[in-house]
């Protein structure tokens, strides 16, 4: 397989990859895409940054091992934490982040004051750290954590009463400094996009970096020579879950329109991931019985490059 022909890879700790994911899709319509969600070790915001950074670790090498020719670290916390440490581990392999949208934020406001709501682990990051001695010298920057904003979405739950409560715990005290830009700096939160508008009004824009990030994609493969060719029928993407395969494939098919198959991986030793026999999600529109999960294989994917 020539490195146009291979596979672009994205993942994150749950659903909140696939806002990116449709982006890449989007933008790359010719790229086959691997998605993989680390449902296992949801959420990554207020693990220790060591402790993703392994995570990232694991994951990298086994897209890798599926012939992954970029991957997307889909995931604020995990960019935060590990987007540099890949890059030196890999260095061969191009890896492309995501950052808290504060340099467009900064460039649009009018008021001088941008809200920026983020996990802890991505605050806490160098990289957050950086953009804001860059960008945000002549503004006002007001940052929140929310605490269950994660795990709604990982529940289906986008639109509820109580998500709307935690939304106006969150944001009311930045509406009220007069923030005219709000940074959507976890992958999860564009999937409350409709809610959090009802909490900030039309006054407000909301910045998801997703769209910028794909571009990014399509760049540095263009730069490379790696962009796919068209070619005849749609590509096969391929979707894996660390948790519950049947549940990621409800989830992707309900948030992206995803309709394919979902592998079941599991963590060996919370360092390397294996796949399990027989585990394979039909598309949902196929799904009739759950109860076919069974057997594990337990062999260690190999590593093709250095610990540090």
């Amino acid at each position: 397989m020539s490195r146009a022909e291979a596979p672009v890879a994205l993942f994150d700790s749950g659903v909140g990859g696939l806002s990116v994911w449709r982006e890449v899709a989007r933008q790359l319509p010719d790229e086959t895409i691997l998605y993989l969600a680390d449902q296992a070790h949801l959420p990554y915001g207020p693990r220790p940054l060591a402790e993703v950074r392994r995570y990232a670790r694991g994951i990298a090498r086994f897209l890798l091992d599926e012939g992954a020719k970029l991957i997307v670290v889909a995931c604020n916390t995990a960019s935060a934490a590990a987007l540099h440490h890949l890059r030196m581990v890999f260095p061969d392999v191009p890896f492309v982040g995501m950052e808290p949208a504060v340099k467009p934020a900064v460039e649009r406001t009018r008021s001088g004051q941008v809200g920026v709501i983020a996990t802890p682990a991505t605050f806490q990051g160098e990289l957050f750290r950086r953009l804001v001695e860059r960008f945000a010298a002549n503004v006002e920057l007001h940052t929140q954590v929310c605490p269950g904003l994660v795990e709604a979405v990982e529940r289906g739950e986008f639109d509820s009463p109580r998500v709307e409560g935690l939304l106006h715990r969150y944001l009311d005290p930045m509406v009220d400094a007069g923030i005219d830009q709000l940074v959507l700096g976890c992958t999860h939160y564009p999937f409350l996009e409709r809610a959090i508008r009802r909490v900030v009004g039309e006054g407000v824009a909301l910045i998801d970096p997703a769209p910028a990030v794909a571009r990014q994609v399509g760049r540095v493969l263009a730069a490379r020579g790696w962009l796919a060719r068209r070619r005849d029928g749609a590509p096969k993407h391929r979707f894996y879950s660390t948790g519950d395969a049947s549940l990621l494939a409800e989830q992707a098919a309900r948030l992206v329109g995803y309709r394919g198959e979902v592998r079941a991986l599991r963590w060996v030793e919370e360092r390397y991931l294996a796949c399990r026999n027989h585990e394979t999600v039909p598309p949902v529109n196929a799904m009739r019985d759950r109860s076919h999960f069974s057997h594990e294989r337990s062999a260690r994917w190999s590593t093709r490059s250095r610990e540090r």
